[in-house]
């Protein structure tokens, strides 16, 4: 029997330090309390109101709210409909290197309280979030790092630009190589960061410029062109799925589609004319 205010909670499969909870409450009422982590949140349907110390705010469908560690706050539905969100709980070793890597101050960072409706940001804490519940280690990683970042760069309480670090050609090609290497166990990002030398952020932004893609897209943009050969070569889809490295045939399809227009089946029959 489903539940009228279903809630799921979890630990990301790669990420130390970070929980997640996507959620749809409507009668359901947080007493006050606080968290050791950053919520950081989107409403998807409905509103929330939150209480946070003294301040009151009031978040609807698109918006995006951050309560800072140790933030006594309430939250329940502003009306009878309730409300839809999923939010990423950081830790706080885990937002403190990220920001340190852009620049940021040494300490605790902190975010702006005021409701934000930026839709490039809110995309990008979604995309994290969902990625997180699929075992695609570098595509959640890299999402949850940029999420992150804007994040900062946009509301931090002291934002300042990144320093103007740069990888070099070589280690970005090194990065390059070790992704195509290990295509069907491609390490995490903190993993490739590490091997090659680099931030994270600094791998980031230099792939990006480097190779147009950043690391998760341009691996599966490489793991498309190999699963074509392999279609041609009369590998079946789930075989070519699980030698490229895709979760399933579903996700190579996926995938297939964005990038050729059509799916693995009808690229064969066109292919057969």
């Amino acid at each position: 029997m489903a539940t009228a205010e279903p809630a799921r909670y979890w630990r990301h499969p790669s990420v130390p330090g970070l929980d997640l909870m996507a959620a749809r409450f409507r009668g359901h009422a947080f007493s006050r309390h606080s968290h050791e982590t950053y919520a950081i949140g989107v409403i998807q349907q409905g509103s929330e109101v939150l209480h946070v110390g003294s301040d009151t705010r009031v978040i609807g469908a698109g918006g995006i709210t951050c309560v800072n560690p140790g933030e006594v706050h309430t939250g329940q539905a502003t009306g009878a409909d309730g409300w839809a969100y999923r939010v990423l709980y950081p830790g706080l070793d885990l937002v403190s290197a990220a920001v340190r890597e852009l620049g940021g101050p040494a300490g605790t960072p902190a975010f702006h309280g005021e409701p934000s409706y930026d839709r490039q940001l809110a995309a990008a804490i979604l995309a994290a979030h969902r990625a997180a519940e699929q075992q695609a280690h570098l595509s959640s990683e890299t999402l949850l790092y940029q999420a992150i970042g804007r994040l900062w760069l946009q509301h931090g309480t002291q934002a300042r630009e990144p320093r103007p670090v740069r990888a070099g050609a070589g280690r970005l090609e090194l990065a390059r190589q070790l992704l195509l290497a290990r295509m069907a166990g491609p390490p995490s990002l903190d993993e490739l960061a590490a091997e090659v030398g680099l931030g994270r952020f600094v791998l980031l932004r230099g792939f990006r410029e480097r190779f147009g893609l950043p690391p998760h897209a341009w691996l599966n943009q490489e793991r498309v062109r190999l699963t074509r050969e392999l279609l041609e070569r009369g590998i079946r889809p789930a075989q070519a799925a699980a030698e490229v490295g895709f979760v399933d045939q579903a996700h190579l399809s996926r995938h297939f589609r964005r990038m050729v227009g059509v799916p693995p089946g009808g690229y064969l029959r066109w292919r057969a004319q």
